[in-house]
């Protein structure tokens, strides 16, 4: 009987790993379960499985986080979210979706040939900037060329200051046919597609007009960031006109991310450190066929 006692030292280790590993596969729960905010000074916009579905097929799309139009999926969660909704035919409704859902976006068969717009605002997030350097890097990144005189005449300090930040974002998937139009949808700050890359006859220049609560931003940068069949990423810089727009040469068989960023001092507070600067990103995703 004394031969089937386990030894000591080795029901020890057994009883060690069966505990690590309980431990580590509550820990990756407890991971996911928290939405995780997108990162500074990184794109975040949505990516569908396809950007040309069927009229009755399925639709899914995620949240992406990254740099260079490649990144991590995020998951939706209500409490990240201020607005999540889809165009269809110029109507607008709510995208029903649950926290955890990844995919965020997954819609039934519309059964309808159209240009479905979809669009997500985010809630905001805070980041810290310990240097200098760092924030001067970023505004020079996003052409905000009197960000760091602004700060300095504010009198506000040049290390551990914050940003708030959040996220204004829409993707064009062509359903069936793909005809349609996009529309201003009142996001804080947004991209609207002046043209239809789906539509037939779509000439290969892509206008888009970009607003910032509900006028024109003129003269701004838009970053175009354009992967091509073989994943490579190609990134150029235009500017909008006199009338907030902007026509960019687009190519067939490319997917596209136009991302730009709206910089403007935070609401004062007298919290005790309090952001001082707010960013609002705008994004917009489309591809075009072959």
């Amino acid at each position: 009987m004394l031969d089937k006692i386990p030894n000591n030292a080795s029901f020890a280790s057994t009883l060690m790993k069966v505990l690590l590993m309980f431990l580590s596969r509550l820990l990756l729960v407890a991971a996911c379960a928290v939405p995780l905010a997108p990162a500074v000074a990184h794109e975040y916009w949505i990516e569908p499985d396809a950007y040309q579905v069927g009229r009755d097929d399925s639709i899914q799309a995620h949240f992406k986080n990254g740099q260079e139009f490649a990144g991590i999926t995020l998951s939706y969660f209500d409490r990240s979210s201020v607005r999540f909704d889809q165009m269809f035919k110029g109507k607008v409704t709510p995208i029903i979706a649950r926290s955890g859902d990844s995919p965020a976006v997954q819609l039934e068969a519309l059964n309808k040939d159209g240009l479905l717009v979809l669009a997500y605002e985010t809630t905001q997030s805070k980041i810290t900037y310990r240097e200098w350097p760092k924030f001067i890097k970023f505004t020079e990144h996003k052409d905000f060329q009197n960000a760091a005189a602004e700060h300095i005449a504010n009198g506000w300090p040049q290390e551990n200051f914050k940003e708030s930040y959040s996220r204004h974002v829409k993707s064009l998937i062509g359903v069936g046919t793909g005809e349609g139009s996009d529309a201003a949808l009142g996001l804080q700050t947004e991209f609207v597609a002046l043209s239809n890359p789906y539509a037939e006859g779509f000439d290969g220049k892509m206008s888009v007009a970009l607003t910032y609560q509900g006028e024109p931003r003129r003269d701004a940068q838009v970053e175009v960031f354009e992967r091509a069949p073989d994943d490579t990423v190609k990134i150029t810089l235009y500017r909008t006109d006199s009338e907030g727009n902007a026509t960019i040469p687009v190519l067939a068989n490319h997917a596209y991310l136009f991302d730009a960023v709206v910089l403007r001092p935070a609401p004062t507070s007298q919290e005790p450190g309090a952001p001082v600067w707010e960013t609002l990103w705008a994004a917009l995703t489309f591809a075009v066929p072959q």
